[in-house]
């Protein structure tokens, strides 16, 4: 595959936003986060959101309009209409437990030496335990595969306990055709 407009989405501690920032990085092409147009800018983080009319405005104004760029996270429910602009999508799975343990691992980095609360962590843990059930209301596995089949664009599907170059090159290699 050529440097394209690519969405990577998948459960929260998947890896979308590493392999996202490593196929920028190879293609030579801008790479964002939904979480930067999702939140407004906090302390602590992921606190507020943004309007989203105003995400998407963001969105088309500073990236969209370009003929390549990675997208990572989740854009269901509010960026349809970014994703219309996609080329393809790029599923990472990861099996429950690694994915919970990654995310421990990248909270204590992220609020090393800092104050959280504990009952937001504990209420984001169950938020993402949650993804995996198919009888959960939130974010999940059976709502992403539903959004994905009903977009129509070539979806790609990996298991993320695969090294980020091994990654990469599975994107590079695919065809499209």
């Amino acid at each position: 595959m050529q440097p394209a407009r690519v969405h990577i989405l998948g459960a929260s501690g998947s890896g979308t936003t590493t392999l996202g920032r490593a196929l920028a990085t190879r293609w030579a092409v801008p790479h964002a986060d939904s979480d930067d147009y999702f939140w407004m800018p906090s302390d602590p983080p992921y606190t507020q959101k943004r309007d989203e009319a105003q995400r998407v405005a963001l969105m088309r104004q500073i990236f969209v309009p370009r003929s390549a760029w990675v997208l990572s996270g989740s854009l269901v429910g509010w960026g349809d209409a970014v994703v219309a602009e996609c080329d393809a999508l790029v599923f990472l799975a990861l099996d429950p437990s690694e994915r919970l343990e990654r995310l421990h691992a990248r909270e204590e980095i992220r609020y090393a030496g800092k104050q959280h609360d504990d009952a937001e962590w504990h209420e984001f843990m169950e938020w993402a335990k949650g993804y995996d059930d198919p009888t959960f209301t939130g974010r999940s596995r059976v709502e992403h595969d539903a959004w994905m089949s009903a977009l129509g664009k070539p979806v790609l599907r990996l298991d993320s306990r695969a090294p980020v170059a091994e990654l990469v090159d599975s994107v590079c290699v695919w065809s499209l055709d």
